[in-house]
Order: C-alpha cells, then sequence, then structure tokens
C-alpha cells in the first residue's frame, strides 16, 4: 500500500476528507520554502503537492507563475526539489508527497534517473499536467512500475467519451479541476462540482480531489462534502509572495486544512 492509499484508508476510518496544499518548491527561496514545506503537515496537512518550478507553466496563472519565477531566480532545480522530500522525510515517513509540474524538467534529467531519484528520495506521486494518456509510455507506466503513483487531472471538459481514457491508468487519486482555464482563475462553486465529482466516481473507486479556485476554509469546506477534499495553491502561495512569514503561512494553511475536516 502507498502512503496515498494508506493516507485515504486513515482518513475514511477517522471519517474525514483530505486537505491538499500546494506550495512550490524554493519559493521565495530555497531556505524559507523549506520551512513552509516541513510545517505542512504539522498544520493539518494531509498531502503536500510541491511544485517544480519551469520556465514556462501553461497551466498556471499568474500567483504561481511568478512564485515559479522566483524559484528559477534563486536557484532552484528538480535535484533540490528532491530535497526537499528528503528532509521532510527525515522526520515524516507518512505524509504522501506528490510532484506537480511539466514534463521537460523530467525529461532532460532522464525518466528512469528521474524515477530512481523520486522513489529514494521519498516522493509518493507524479502530476505531470503536459502530459496526456496518449504518452503514457513516456512517464506513466514507467512510474507505476516504479511504485510511484501517477495521478491524473479531469476536467469541466473531460465528457464521458473521454473520462475512461483519463481514468486508465490513473493511480492514487484524482484531481478534479472545478474551473475551466487556469489556476487562482475563478472561484469554485460546491453545487456546479458536484455533479461532476458523482460522474467520476461512478467510473472509479479512485478518491476523488477537487483543486482550482479555492481560497478560503468556508470553500475548502464546502468542497470537501461534496468531493474526498480539496487541494489549495494560488492561496497559500500568494501569502508566501506577499513576504508573510513560515509562521504566518502556516497559521493560514491550518484554517484551510481545518475547513476542509469539516466537510
Amino acid at each position: 500500500m502507498s502512503r496515498i492509499d494508506a493516507k485515504f484508508a486513515q482518513l475514511r476510518a477517522d471519517n474525514k476528507k483530505a486537505f491538499v496544499a500546494y506550495v512550490m518548491a524554493g519559493d521565495p527561496d530555497y531556505d524559507m520554502g523549506l520551512e513552509v514545506t516541513k510545517g505542512l503537515a504539522g498544520a493539518g496537512v494531509d498531502i503536500i503537492e510541491l511544485g517544480l518550478p519551469f520556465t514556462d507553466p501553461m497551466a498556471d496563472g499568474s500567483t504561481i507563475q511568478l512564485a515559479g519565477q522566483r524559484a528559477l531566480e534563486s536557484g532552484q532545480t528538480l535535484v533540490k526539489t528532491l530535497d526537499y522530500a528528503r528532509a521532510v522525510r527525515e522526520t515524516d515517513d507518512t505524509t504522501p508527497i506528490v510532484l506537480m509540474g511539466y514534463y521537460n524538467p523530467i525529461y532532460s534529467r532522464g525518466v528512469d534517473r528521474f524515477l530512481k531519484e523520486a522513489k529514494e528520495a521519498g516522493i509518493d506521486g507524479l502530476i505531470i499536467v503536459d502530459l496526456p494518456p496518449e504518452e503514457d509510455v513516456e512517464l506513466c507506466i514507467p512510474a507505476q512500475a516504479a511504485g510511484i503513483n501517477f495521478i491524473r487531472l479531469a476536467t469541466p471538459t473531460t465528457d464521458d467519451k473521454r473520462l475512461p481514457t483519463v481514468l486508465q491508468n490513473t493511480s492514487g487519486f484524482v484531481y478534479y479541476v472545478s474551473v475551466t482555464g487556469i489556476t487562482g482563475a475563478a472561484a469554485a462553486q460546491a453545487d456546479a462540482v458536484a455533479p461532476e465529482v458523482a460522474r467520476i466516481k461512478s467510473q472509479t473507486d479512485l478518491p476523488v480531489i477537487v483543486g482550482f479556485g479555492i481560497k478560503t476554509p468556508d470553500a475548502a469546506e464546502s468542497i470537501a462534502k461534496i468531493a474526498d477534499g480539496a487541494v489549495v495553491g494560488s492561496a497559500i502561495v500568494e501569502k508566501i509572495g506577499a513576504g508573510e512569514s513560515p509562521a504566518d503561512v502556516l497559521a493560514f494553511v491550518k484554517t484551510l486544512a481545518d475547513g476542509a475536516h469539516r466537510g
């Protein structure tokens, strides 16, 4: 059983929904970013979604684009991002870490080398937004063989014909993108998301987690009520970008986690 599977089993046993927090590795710099990342589990985060900075983040809005720029300018790399996972694992062997980003840095590293290093570092899952199911042989299938979950995005435009293809090699959980467009662009509405979550759950036994457009504890609660959990990214990254201290960022994260856990 993977850490992700174990986490969802624990949450089901506790009758709780998952809270997933996204942060960009290396934002605003290596040390402060690592301090926030290491503090996430203590703030109530069930799954850490660790952003891998990239020069052309096509799925991200300005908040996360700027975070990636700050990280790259401070010298963050794929190797240093894996170091974040290693640092978390020094004291925490249970909180899942999912690496989210784009394929180019992984391709440049070499898929086999990357997967070996990621597994050793304690990475549990990958969300690679620019690799469609038609490219599963590139990374998805090798990742699964290496014991790393490959988590697929479903969106409002993933119709009933497309959905089985999206779900075919997905593992860990399904990430439902609640709004059409880029991160941070619009607010998620639970009444609109609920039937989409139900539609996905009718086709898979995997948990369905909803992200994009969730910015407040109340929003996290309302989304968690109709899904298996909620993801918040841009609202957290905004706090980091505004220069708030790690302690203040983590205090905000706790309010979001508490909201999702009420769901």
